[in-house]
C-alpha cells in the first residue's frame, strides 16, 4: 500500500467518523477537523457518497418521545421459502412502517423483525391485522423487550 492510500483511508475514515456523530456540520467545519482543506474534503466526501459508501443523511428521532415505547422482536416462520415468496415477504415488510429492522435467519425460523409500536394493544391489533396478514407466514413467536440496554444509532448519536 502507497503513502498515498494511506492517508486515503485515513482521511476517508476520519471524514465517515465524524459524519457518524454530527452529518449537519459544515464542510468547513468537517475539513477543520480532519485536517484538510475544504476542497479535498469536498471531493472525498462526494467520492464517498457516489461510491455508496455514504448512503444519506437522516434526523435520528426519539421513538419513546413520539410515544412509541413497545418494543417487539418476532421470531417469523414461512410456509415456503423459496426465492419468490421470499422476495413476496421481503416487499410486503419493507412496506410496513412499525417494523424497523427485518432479518433473515438461518435458524428454526426464517425471520427476525424488530417491531415498534404504542404499547401491548396496538401490537396485538398489529400483530393479528398485519404480521399474520403478510405473504407466507405460517406462525410467529414474540418477545417483548423491557428496556433498551444498547442500540447503536441511539449510542453513537450521544
Amino acid at each position: 500500500m502507497t503513502n498515498d492510500q494511506n492517508q486515503r483511508d485515513r482521511f476517508d475514515a476520519a471524514i465517515l467518523a465524524v459524519l457518524a456523530q454530527d452529518a449537519r456540520i459544515s464542510i468547513t467545519d468537517l475539513a477543520k477537523r480532519i485536517g484538510l482543506s475544504k476542497s479535498p474534503t469536498q471531493a472525498r466526501l462526494r467520492r464517498l457518497e457516489q461510491s455508496g459508501v455514504i448512503l444519506g443523511y437522516r434526523a435520528l428521532l426519539d421513538p419513546i418521545r413520539l410515544g412509541l415505547d413497545h418494543v417487539a422482536f418476532v421470531e417469523v416462520r414461512l410456509n415456503d421459502t423459496r426465492e419468490a415468496a421470499l422476495r413476496a415477504f421481503n416487499a410486503a415488510v419493507a412496506k410496513v412502517p412499525e417494523i424497523e429492522q427485518a432479518h433473515m435467519i438461518a435458524s428454526h425460523f426464517d425471520y427476525l423483525l424488530k417491531v415498534r409500536t404504542r404499547d401491548m394493544r396496538a401490537y396485538r391489533t398489529f400483530m393479528g391485522e398485519t404480521i399474520s396478514s403478510l405473504p407466507h407466514v405460517s406462525n410467529t413467536s414474540t418477545y417483548v423487550a423491557m428496556e433498551a440496554v444498547k442500540e447503536t444509532m441511539l449510542a453513537e448519536g450521544g
